[in-house]
Protein backbone atom coordinates (compact mmCIF):
# COMPACT_ATOMS: atom_id res chain seq x y z
CA UNK A 1 0.00 0.00 0.00
CA UNK A 2 2.75 2.55 0.83
CA UNK A 3 4.37 1.79 -2.55
CA UNK A 4 1.08 2.45 -4.31
CA UNK A 5 0.64 5.79 -2.54
CA UNK A 6 4.23 6.76 -3.40
CA UNK A 7 3.66 5.82 -7.04
CA UNK A 8 0.51 7.96 -7.20
CA UNK A 9 2.29 10.91 -5.64
CA UNK A 10 5.19 10.63 -8.09
CA UNK A 11 2.81 10.30 -11.04
CA UNK A 12 0.96 13.43 -9.96
CA UNK A 13 4.23 15.31 -9.54
CA UNK A 14 5.76 14.35 -12.87
CA UNK A 15 2.63 13.99 -14.95
CA UNK A 16 2.09 16.75 -17.56
CA UNK A 17 -1.58 16.58 -16.60
CA UNK A 18 -0.89 17.34 -12.96
CA UNK A 19 -2.10 20.64 -11.55
CA UNK A 20 0.82 23.06 -11.66
CA UNK A 21 0.98 25.62 -8.89
CA UNK A 22 -0.05 29.05 -10.15
CA UNK A 23 1.88 32.27 -9.59
CA UNK A 24 1.59 32.98 -5.83
CA UNK A 25 1.75 36.74 -6.46
CA UNK A 26 -1.22 36.80 -8.85
CA UNK A 27 -4.37 38.00 -7.09
CA UNK A 28 -5.99 40.07 -9.83
CA UNK A 29 -9.66 39.53 -10.64
CA UNK A 30 -10.99 40.17 -14.12
CA UNK A 31 -12.68 43.56 -14.40
CA UNK A 32 -15.48 44.30 -16.84
CA UNK A 33 -14.66 46.79 -19.64
CA UNK A 34 -10.98 47.01 -18.61
CA UNK A 35 -8.93 46.63 -21.80
CA UNK A 36 -5.88 44.75 -20.42
CA UNK A 37 -8.20 42.03 -19.05
CA UNK A 38 -10.32 41.63 -22.17
CA UNK A 39 -10.11 39.29 -25.14
CA UNK A 40 -10.57 40.69 -28.64
CA UNK A 41 -14.07 39.14 -28.95
CA UNK A 42 -15.04 40.90 -25.73
CA UNK A 43 -13.82 44.22 -27.13
CA UNK A 44 -15.77 43.49 -30.30
CA UNK A 45 -18.92 42.87 -28.25
CA UNK A 46 -18.38 46.07 -26.28
CA UNK A 47 -18.03 48.02 -29.54
CA UNK A 48 -21.57 46.97 -30.40
CA UNK A 49 -22.77 48.72 -27.23
CA UNK A 50 -20.53 51.78 -27.00
CA UNK A 51 -17.90 53.82 -28.83
CA UNK A 52 -16.64 55.52 -25.65
CA UNK A 53 -13.21 55.17 -24.03
CA UNK A 54 -11.80 56.51 -20.76
CA UNK A 55 -8.04 57.05 -21.07
CA UNK A 56 -6.36 57.92 -17.75
CA UNK A 57 -3.35 60.23 -18.01
CA UNK A 58 -1.41 59.51 -14.80
CA UNK A 59 2.14 59.71 -13.43
CA UNK A 60 4.77 57.66 -11.66
CA UNK A 61 6.11 60.06 -9.05
CA UNK A 62 6.88 60.31 -5.38
CA UNK A 63 3.90 60.78 -3.06
CA UNK A 64 5.55 61.21 0.31
CA UNK A 65 6.47 58.43 2.73
CA UNK A 66 2.93 57.07 3.15
CA UNK A 67 1.70 56.72 -0.45
CA UNK A 68 3.05 54.60 -3.33
CA UNK A 69 4.84 56.11 -6.29
CA UNK A 70 2.01 54.77 -8.45
CA UNK A 71 -0.66 56.78 -6.59
CA UNK A 72 -1.79 58.81 -9.61
CA UNK A 73 -1.77 55.72 -11.82
CA UNK A 74 -3.82 53.63 -9.40
CA UNK A 75 -6.23 56.48 -8.65
CA UNK A 76 -6.95 57.08 -12.33
CA UNK A 77 -7.34 53.40 -13.14
CA UNK A 78 -9.52 52.54 -10.18
CA UNK A 79 -11.87 55.50 -10.65
CA UNK A 80 -12.14 54.75 -14.37
CA UNK A 81 -12.89 51.07 -13.68
CA UNK A 82 -15.58 51.99 -11.15
CA UNK A 83 -17.18 54.35 -13.69
CA UNK A 84 -17.13 51.58 -16.31
CA UNK A 85 -19.12 49.26 -14.03
CA UNK A 86 -22.03 51.72 -14.03
CA UNK A 87 -22.14 52.66 -17.70
CA UNK A 88 -20.63 50.92 -20.70
CA UNK A 89 -17.31 52.53 -21.60
CA UNK A 90 -13.91 51.02 -22.31
CA UNK A 91 -11.07 51.75 -19.86
CA UNK A 92 -7.79 51.91 -21.78
CA UNK A 93 -4.62 52.66 -19.77
CA UNK A 94 -1.77 53.71 -22.03
CA UNK A 95 1.17 55.00 -19.96
CA UNK A 96 2.25 54.88 -16.32
CA UNK A 97 4.59 57.94 -16.23
CA UNK A 98 3.61 61.48 -17.07
CA UNK A 99 4.98 65.02 -16.68
CA UNK A 100 6.72 65.14 -13.29
CA UNK A 101 10.08 66.97 -13.60
CA UNK A 102 9.62 68.88 -10.32
CA UNK A 103 9.64 65.60 -8.34
CA UNK A 104 12.89 64.31 -9.83
CA UNK A 105 14.93 64.94 -6.65
CA UNK A 106 13.00 62.05 -5.07
CA UNK A 107 14.10 58.51 -6.06
CA UNK A 108 11.65 56.53 -8.18
CA UNK A 109 10.01 59.39 -10.03
CA UNK A 110 9.91 58.98 -13.82
CA UNK A 111 9.34 62.13 -15.89
CA UNK A 112 8.48 62.32 -19.58
CA UNK A 113 8.37 65.38 -21.79
CA UNK A 114 4.99 66.83 -22.72
CA UNK A 115 5.79 66.14 -26.38
CA UNK A 116 6.43 62.45 -25.71
CA UNK A 117 3.25 62.13 -23.66
CA UNK A 118 0.96 63.74 -26.21
CA UNK A 119 2.45 61.78 -29.11
CA UNK A 120 1.91 58.43 -27.38
CA UNK A 121 -1.69 59.18 -26.44
CA UNK A 122 -2.55 60.46 -29.91
CA UNK A 123 -1.16 57.31 -31.53
CA UNK A 124 -3.06 55.16 -29.02
CA UNK A 125 -6.28 57.06 -29.77
CA UNK A 126 -5.72 56.51 -33.48
CA UNK A 127 -5.49 52.76 -32.87
CA UNK A 128 -8.77 52.78 -30.95
CA UNK A 129 -10.43 54.91 -33.65
CA UNK A 130 -9.32 52.32 -36.22
CA UNK A 131 -11.29 49.67 -34.28
CA UNK A 132 -14.45 51.79 -34.06
CA UNK A 133 -14.17 53.80 -30.87
CA UNK A 134 -15.09 57.40 -31.51
CA UNK A 135 -15.63 59.21 -28.19
CA UNK A 136 -12.77 59.78 -25.76
CA UNK A 137 -12.79 60.86 -22.12
CA UNK A 138 -9.23 61.96 -21.34
CA UNK A 139 -8.95 61.56 -17.57
CA UNK A 140 -6.22 63.64 -15.92
CA UNK A 141 -5.33 61.71 -12.75
CA UNK A 142 -2.12 63.74 -12.24
CA UNK A 143 -2.73 67.49 -12.29
CA UNK A 144 0.71 68.11 -13.76
CA UNK A 145 -0.70 66.60 -16.95
CA UNK A 146 -3.76 68.87 -17.12
CA UNK A 147 -2.55 71.09 -19.96
CA UNK A 148 -1.25 68.25 -22.12
CA UNK A 149 -4.51 66.32 -21.50
CA UNK A 150 -6.51 69.19 -22.96
CA UNK A 151 -4.05 69.38 -25.85
CA UNK A 152 -4.51 65.66 -26.52
CA UNK A 153 -8.29 66.12 -26.52
CA UNK A 154 -7.96 69.05 -28.92
CA UNK A 155 -5.70 67.11 -31.29
CA UNK A 156 -8.18 64.23 -31.37
CA UNK A 157 -10.96 66.71 -32.19
CA UNK A 158 -8.96 68.60 -34.81
CA UNK A 159 -7.07 65.79 -36.52
CA UNK A 160 -9.08 62.57 -36.26
CA UNK A 161 -12.58 61.13 -36.68
CA UNK A 162 -12.85 60.98 -32.89
CA UNK A 163 -14.34 63.43 -30.41
CA UNK A 164 -12.70 64.04 -27.04
CA UNK A 165 -13.25 65.88 -23.77
CA UNK A 166 -11.23 66.10 -20.59
CA UNK A 167 -13.25 64.08 -18.08
CA UNK A 168 -12.62 66.29 -15.05
CA UNK A 169 -13.83 69.36 -16.94
CA UNK A 170 -16.84 67.45 -18.27
CA UNK A 171 -17.91 65.99 -14.92
CA UNK A 172 -17.56 69.32 -13.09
CA UNK A 173 -21.02 70.46 -14.19
CA UNK A 174 -22.55 67.51 -12.31
CA UNK A 175 -20.56 67.88 -9.10
CA UNK A 176 -22.52 69.36 -6.22
CA UNK A 177 -20.94 72.39 -4.62
CA UNK A 178 -19.37 71.42 -1.29
CA UNK A 179 -21.40 72.40 1.75
CA UNK A 180 -18.80 71.56 4.36
CA UNK A 181 -16.46 74.28 5.61
CA UNK A 182 -13.02 73.81 4.12
CA UNK A 183 -10.09 73.47 6.52
CA UNK A 184 -7.99 76.60 6.80
CA UNK A 185 -4.77 74.98 5.69
CA UNK A 186 -2.83 74.27 2.53
CA UNK A 187 -3.33 70.66 1.42
CA UNK A 188 -2.21 69.55 -2.04
CA UNK A 189 0.11 66.82 -3.31
CA UNK A 190 0.11 63.65 -1.11
CA UNK A 191 -1.84 65.53 1.56
CA UNK A 192 -4.93 64.64 3.57
CA UNK A 193 -7.32 64.58 0.62
CA UNK A 194 -5.11 62.46 -1.63
CA UNK A 195 -4.26 60.06 1.19
CA UNK A 196 -7.97 59.70 1.95
CA UNK A 197 -8.73 58.76 -1.65
CA UNK A 198 -5.90 56.24 -1.61
CA UNK A 199 -7.25 54.69 1.60
CA UNK A 200 -10.53 54.09 -0.24
CA UNK A 201 -9.26 53.12 -3.70
CA UNK A 202 -6.13 51.03 -2.92
CA UNK A 203 -5.85 50.77 0.90
CA UNK A 204 -3.25 47.98 1.11
CA UNK A 205 -0.67 50.23 -0.60
CA UNK A 206 -0.99 53.02 1.98
CA UNK A 207 1.35 52.98 4.98
CA UNK A 208 -0.35 55.13 7.61
CA UNK A 209 2.46 54.43 10.07
CA UNK A 210 4.51 56.88 7.94
CA UNK A 211 1.77 59.57 7.88
CA UNK A 212 2.14 62.71 9.95
CA UNK A 213 2.62 66.47 10.08
CA UNK A 214 4.56 68.14 7.30
CA UNK A 215 6.33 71.45 6.82
CA UNK A 216 6.13 73.45 3.59
CA UNK A 217 8.74 76.05 2.65
CA UNK A 218 7.80 78.61 0.01
CA UNK A 219 9.45 81.72 -1.47
CA UNK A 220 8.26 84.77 0.48
CA UNK A 221 5.92 86.16 -2.18
CA UNK A 222 4.18 82.79 -2.56
CA UNK A 223 3.95 82.36 1.21
CA UNK A 224 2.20 85.73 1.46
CA UNK A 225 -0.48 84.76 -1.06
CA UNK A 226 -1.07 81.34 0.54
CA UNK A 227 -4.16 82.43 2.58
CA UNK A 228 -5.85 83.53 -0.67
CA UNK A 229 -4.89 80.22 -2.31
CA UNK A 230 -6.38 78.25 0.58
CA UNK A 231 -9.55 80.33 0.23
CA UNK A 232 -9.68 79.44 -3.52
CA UNK A 233 -9.35 83.07 -4.61
CA UNK A 234 -9.19 82.74 -8.39
CA UNK A 235 -6.33 85.08 -9.32
CA UNK A 236 -4.08 84.12 -6.42
CA UNK A 237 -4.62 80.40 -7.09
CA UNK A 238 -3.84 80.75 -10.79
CA UNK A 239 -0.67 82.79 -10.22
CA UNK A 240 0.47 80.54 -7.36
CA UNK A 241 0.12 77.32 -9.36
CA UNK A 242 1.78 78.85 -12.41
CA UNK A 243 4.95 79.36 -10.37
CA UNK A 244 4.84 76.60 -7.76
CA UNK A 245 5.83 72.98 -8.38
CA UNK A 246 8.37 73.72 -11.08
CA UNK A 247 11.72 72.01 -11.77
CA UNK A 248 14.75 73.20 -9.80
CA UNK A 249 16.46 74.22 -13.05
CA UNK A 250 13.92 77.04 -13.53
CA UNK A 251 15.34 78.90 -10.53
CA UNK A 252 11.86 79.45 -9.05
CA UNK A 253 12.83 77.48 -5.90
CA UNK A 254 9.55 75.58 -6.04
CA UNK A 255 10.61 72.04 -6.91
CA UNK A 256 9.10 69.58 -4.47
CA UNK A 257 12.38 68.93 -2.67
CA UNK A 258 12.94 72.68 -2.23
CA UNK A 259 9.50 73.05 -0.63
CA UNK A 260 9.21 69.90 1.46
CA UNK A 261 11.64 67.32 2.79
CA UNK A 262 8.98 64.60 2.95
CA UNK A 263 7.55 65.12 -0.53
CA UNK A 264 4.14 65.93 0.97
CA UNK A 265 2.99 69.35 -0.24
CA UNK A 266 0.62 70.00 2.63
CA UNK A 267 0.56 71.79 5.95
CA UNK A 268 -1.92 69.25 7.28
CA UNK A 269 -1.37 66.11 9.28
CA UNK A 270 -1.94 63.17 6.94
CA UNK A 271 -2.95 61.03 9.91
CA UNK A 272 -6.29 62.84 9.61
CA UNK A 273 -6.95 61.06 6.32
CA UNK A 274 -9.76 58.51 6.27
CA UNK A 275 -11.27 55.98 3.88
CA UNK A 276 -14.71 57.50 4.55
CA UNK A 277 -13.54 60.87 3.32
CA UNK A 278 -11.93 59.23 0.31
CA UNK A 279 -15.08 57.28 -0.50
CA UNK A 280 -17.21 60.43 -0.38
CA UNK A 281 -14.89 62.30 -2.78
CA UNK A 282 -14.51 59.33 -5.11
CA UNK A 283 -18.21 58.53 -5.25
CA UNK A 284 -19.07 62.14 -6.01
CA UNK A 285 -16.69 62.12 -8.98
CA UNK A 286 -17.89 58.71 -10.20
CA UNK A 287 -21.56 59.78 -10.08
CA UNK A 288 -20.81 63.04 -11.90
CA UNK A 289 -18.80 61.22 -14.57
CA UNK A 290 -21.55 58.66 -15.15
CA UNK A 291 -24.11 61.45 -15.44
CA UNK A 292 -22.01 63.20 -18.07
CA UNK A 293 -21.38 59.99 -20.03
CA UNK A 294 -25.04 58.99 -20.03
CA UNK A 295 -26.06 62.47 -21.11
CA UNK A 296 -23.53 62.38 -23.97
CA UNK A 297 -24.87 59.01 -25.03
CA UNK A 298 -28.40 60.42 -25.10
CA UNK A 299 -27.32 63.45 -27.12
CA UNK A 300 -25.38 61.45 -29.71
CA UNK A 301 -26.85 58.02 -30.49
CA UNK A 302 -24.40 55.23 -31.22
CA UNK A 303 -23.70 54.66 -34.93
CA UNK A 304 -23.60 51.09 -36.31
CA UNK A 305 -20.17 49.49 -35.97
CA UNK A 306 -19.93 49.04 -39.74
CA UNK A 307 -19.91 52.83 -40.08
CA UNK A 308 -17.22 53.28 -37.45
CA UNK A 309 -14.66 50.59 -38.14
CA UNK A 310 -11.80 51.19 -40.57
CA UNK A 311 -11.54 47.55 -41.70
Amino acid sequence: MPKLILALVLFQFYSPFGHAQSNPLWHVQKIKNYLPHMTWPEVDQLLARTDMVIIPVPAIEQHGPQLPIGTDYFAGEELAKLIAQRTDVLVAPILLPGISPYHMEFPGTIALSSDTVQRVYIEAAQSLIHHGFRRFLIFTSHMGNQHVSRYIADRINQETAGTAVELGDAAAAFLAKPTAVKPELFDRHAGIDETSRALYLFPNLVDMSKAGKNEVTLPDHLRKMLPQVVADEAVASRVFLAEALKPAATGKHTSTREMTKSGVWSEGDTRQASADRGREDSEAFIRASVQFIDRWKALTPLKPLTERRDY
